[in-house]
């Protein structure tokens, strides 16, 4: 697409899989980076930002790899502005239906001075990288980092010099989180109208939301003329994050009256796609959040809920089968089959093989016998349980736990290490420290508990507790979930979880590299 074709219709570049796992602790699997891949194609996702080739082995595989697999979807590597990134960004990419190398350098002043270039070496690497990016691919993107911070002629200047030098797209990013709407949409009109070349590319916006603005700041670019707005499902994405894909597209569905353009994203597979990236990231979506947060489309006031009956339009903008939504209610039993299971899952918006399925199924079982009262939430919930079972170095067999108020919490655990049973008796202030104590008795680490957080799944004594463990070893922060009717249990899970994805991340980066770490000294 070029900005003189389809005038109203908006990309959508997701990147939950490069900019969305750099939250700390967001790490996700190979798998679980090719399933969101293939998720964000199917919904109808423009291009899918991939990963950042250069930054670990385990960046170049998962973004080869989704480069061969992506069926609809541009599929798009970052690369800094150094010849060996880009060429490592396209031999990932380059296998791909549709390739893109996107490249970027800071360009404010507090940017320029890390690779301590001045305003004329900068624009040097800058023509020598967007070329060398175009001579490979012929679809390049570049983006002037901390855009929104830089000097309005050098900014000026550099856009321009990426142009000629063959850039397709021209990002332009709130790195900080910085700019506000009426500010967004008047930076990208005066570029488009002032910069030479300007009507020949896509313009983009790539928002971050420290001062709770993104969406309404990438919504705003897109009225100054962007085309192409640079997002995340959940808004996933380094300190506060990224505008959330999920919020852009529904804005521009439901409000299509004042702003008339479209994106080509399926919203009724929003729903499951917010719900997996929550899983596997360990981040999970916050109740009140825009479009997919658990009370999105809850009602407790009574005259709420009285003009609810009368007509759902009095007090919803957008229907929840909308975004993949179906109403939370009491559907399965014990004695309900496989079929009606997958039959379900189906209306939840969950897609699952034979296999995935037959361990579903053992566990809803299991389940059942538990609890008087099985929802839709809970079935959710085991979705994501069954994800733990990737990559799983340790895992949990048995525990028991004695306590009260007769003295210290004694844990008594068996598991298993790379195959091998080992078990360990410990004592902790309360079942869940002294269950700590005994899984770092037969795995020794030195990772710090940096979060232990308990939700519930339902209500009543006997719903599932979803429990969140985040664990920081050497500049490396993962997170590990788990869900359970006992609590103690689901918290063992999950601090078993969050250990298994630090064996992954350490396997990734190698001894006290982490992939942010990363940085100027080491481009040429």
């Amino acid at each position: 697409m070029t900005a003189s074709s389809e005038k109203d219709r908006v990309l959508i570049f997701d990147t939950t899989l490069r900019d969305g796992e750099q939250s700390p602790g967001a790490t996700m699997t190979h798998t679980e980076k090719l399933e969101i891949a293939g998720l964000l194609d199917e919904m109808g996702v423009d291009i899918i930002e991939a990963g950042f080739p250069i930054a670990s082995e385990g960046d170049f595989k998962a973004v080869s790899e989704i480069a061969r697999n992506a069926q609809n979807a541009v599929i798009c590597g970052l690369a800094r502005a150094s010849f060996t990134d880009i060429d490592r960004c396209w031999d990932a990419v380059r296998h791909a239906r549709r390739p893109r190398i996107h490249t970027f350098i800071g360009t404010s002043p507090l940017h320029r001075a890390i690779p301590n270039l001045t305003m004329d070496e900068m624009a040097d690497r800058i023509h020598e990288t967007v070329s060398h990016a175009r001579n490979l691919c012929d679809n390049v993107q570049w983006s002037p980092m901390d855009a929104t911070r830089t000097e309005w002629d050098y900014l000026c200047r550099v856009v321009e010099i990426a142009i000629r030098a063959g850039a397709t797209t021209i990002n332009i990013p709130d790195t900080v989180g910085y700019t506000a709407p009426a500010e967004s949409a008047d930076l990208i009109r005066r570029l488009i109208a002032e910069v030479p070349g300007a009507g020949d590319v896509v313009f983009a916006t790539h928002c971050h939301n420290d001062l709770g603005m993104a969406t309404a700041n990438a919504l705003a670019a897109v009225a100054g003329g962007a085309r192409q707005i640079e997002c995340t499902i959940n808004g996933l994405g380094e300190r506060a994050g990224n505008t959330a894909l999920e919020e852009v597209v529904m804005a521009l569905k439901v409000r299509h009256d004042i702003m008339p353009w479209k994106t080509g994203v399926d919203a009724s597979k929003i729903m499951n796609i917010s719900r997996r990236v929550a899983t596997v990231s360990g981040f999970p979506v916050q109740f009140n959040k825009a479009i997919v947060g658990k009370n999105a489309f809850a009602h407790e006031s009574g005259i709420h809920q009285d003009g609810m009956l009368k007509n759902p339009e009095n007090f919803e903008i957008m229907r929840p089968e909308d975004v993949g939504l179906t109403e939370s209610n009491l559907v399965m039993g014990k004695h309900s089959g496989r079929a009606a299971l997958r039959d379900k899952l189906r209306q939840l918006g969950f897609e699952v093989g034979d296999n995935h399925l037959k361990d579903l199924f053992v566990r809803y079982k299991e389940l059942a016998d538990r609890k008087k009262e099985v929802y839709d939430d809970d079935l959710v919930a085991l979705v994501g349980a069954t994800s733990e079972a990737e990559n799983e170095h340790l895992q949990l067999v048995s525990l028991k736990v004695v306590c009260g108020t007769g003295g210290p919490a004694e844990a008594m655990l068996e598991m298993e290490v790379e195959g091998r049973e080992a078990s360990a008796t410990e004592q902790g202030d309360g079942p869940v420290d002294a269950s700590f104590k005994a899984v770092r008795a037969i795995y020794p680490n030195n990772a710090r508990l940096q979060l232990y957080q308990v939700s519930a799944v339902t209500e009543g004594t006997d719903a599932q507790a979803t429990v969140t463990v985040r664990l920081e070893e050497d500049g490396r922060i993962v997170t590990g979930t788990s869900a359970d009717t006992d609590t103690v249990v689901a918290s063992a899970r999950a601090y078993i979880h969050a250990l298994n994805r630090l064996i992954v991340r350490r396997a990734k980066t190698g001894p006290g590299e982490d992939r942010r770490e990363i940085n100027w000294k080491d481009v040429s």
